[in-house]
């Protein structure tokens, strides 16, 4: 998915599928975030299938020490009652010089991984090339990879061989934090070159998702720069306990599917000012703040025909849009091929979902779009202070199909 000019970052999708499961923040009735309910909404909560009810309070305070706490600067651990400075190992030390640097990387994460002290993995100001590479866990104590420098893929197709999915694979590491201002860089020229999307001659082939964190427990990852990625850049599977800010995700218009971020089957995840996209069981997402300038779609919830599961309470708040495209859009109906996809019985539930306070312009005629299912309408849908206009010329309109939709104070355009 191209990403067009995103001046102030926060590009939202959500992307719902069948392949796996995924319990989001822990539901609450969409009732708590608005004064008045819509007639015909539904408040109660979809049963979690991973646990029982779950405080909010306490998990937000949980997610607070999380980052204040368990991952302190200071990188003391308790050894034997006493306080013990984490050992620092520096990749500089094992010979990474910006030529192959993936065997030094992993030198590195090993001694990192097996000291029983904790370890801050040091990656100094340079460029650092590597190919597909796993840091391995558990490990031994707490891990911290301060990223200062460029850590950019190895765009040589026959590194990828064996793996055609994966450069940068986290699996199954605790209490680990990535950080440090640098920059991630997939250097994903010649995977978009290759790509079926933009060679419709070629036959389509995997590419890798630049970052994915696989089981990982207590995790934070923030102040980086991702970029160029070879397909999606980010991605938090089966994880839990997951803390991400102040990332900066970017790519070329033309990049084909270079999504955000993705999040499958993970637990108690906050994300903020960055690209998100989830899978399966969805509920109590909350986008808030944003601004989207210039991209194809802005608060979007897209589902495969055919699926199973369900995205409820989920709230758009307070949202800025500068000439996009596609602004409020949900699409339970989505077909990824050029031939249109054959009219399925069963499909994702959407249900509670709550825009509110929306504004600013349309690059297209069609501001608001909700394609539902005939067998499993939207339902719950609430809009509430919408104004969207026609960038330039003519007016904007609202196309609604299979929605059971509620409007509060002005809405333009409406539903007809």
């Amino acid at each position: 998915m191209a990403h067009r000019n995103i001046l102030v970052c926060s590009f939202f999708i959500i992307f719902l599928s069948v392949f796996s499961s995924y319990d989001g923040l822990q539901e609450d009735p969409l009732n708590n975030y608005l004064d008045e309910e819509a007639p015909g909404y539904d408040s109660r909560v979809y049963p979690s299938h991973h646990s029982t009810a779950h405080d909010d309070g306490e998990y937000f305070k949980n997610l607070v020490k999380l980052r204040t706490e368990v991952f302190s600067l200071q990188k003391v651990s308790k050894v034997g009652g006493k306080s013990t400075p984490a050992r620092t190992v520096n990749v500089k030390d094992f010979g990474a010089d910006g030529e192959d640097d993936t065997e030094k990387f992993e030198k590195a994460w090993k001694e990192a991984c097996s000291s029983s002290e904790g370890a801050n993995v040091v990656v100094p100001h340079y460029t650092y090339r590597l190919k597909p590479i796993t840091f391995q866990g558990p490990c031994k104590s707490k891990i911290t990879l301060q990223v200062n420098g460029v850590i950019e893929a190895s765009d040589d197709l026959s590194d990828y061989k064996e793996d055609g999915r994966h450069w940068l694979v986290f699996d199954r590491v605790q209490n680990l934090l990535v950080e440090g201002g640098g920059t991630i860089d997939g250097n994903g020229k010649i995977w978009w070159q290759n790509s079926c999307k933009v060679d419709k001659t070629l036959p389509c082939k995997d590419a890798p998702t630049a970052i994915t964190f696989y089981e990982c427990r207590n995790l934070v990852v923030k102040n980086l720069k991702i970029q160029n990625a070879q397909k999606m850049h980010v991605s938090f599977e089966k994880s839990k306990n997951v803390q991400v800010s102040n990332l900066t995700v970017t790519s070329p218009e033309g990049s084909p599917n270079t999504d955000g971020i993705h999040v499958t089957g993970t637990q108690n995840i906050q994300i903020t000012n960055s690209v998100i996209g989830t899978e399966d069981y969805v509920s109590g997402v909350t986008v808030s703040g944003a601004k989207f300038s210039g991209t194809t779609n802005g608060v979007r919830i897209k589902t495969w025909q055919g699926g199973s599961g369900s995205a409820r309470n989920i709230k758009f708040l307070n949202i800025e849009m500068d000439n996009v495209t596609n602004p409020i859009i949900i699409d339970q109906n989505y077909c990824d091929q050029d031939e249109p996809c054959e009219e399925q019985r069963s499909a994702v539930q959407v249900k509670n979902v709550v825009y509110k306070n929306i504004k600013g312009t349309v690059a297209s005629e069609v501001a608001i779009k909700f394609d539902c299912s005939k067998t499993y309408p939207c339902e719950g849908i609430l809009m509430k202070d919408v104004n969207l206009e026609r960038e330039g010329a003519g007016t904007a309109i609202a196309l609604c199909n299979n929605v059971k939709l509620a409007e509060m104070g002005a809405v333009s355009p409406n539903c007809p």
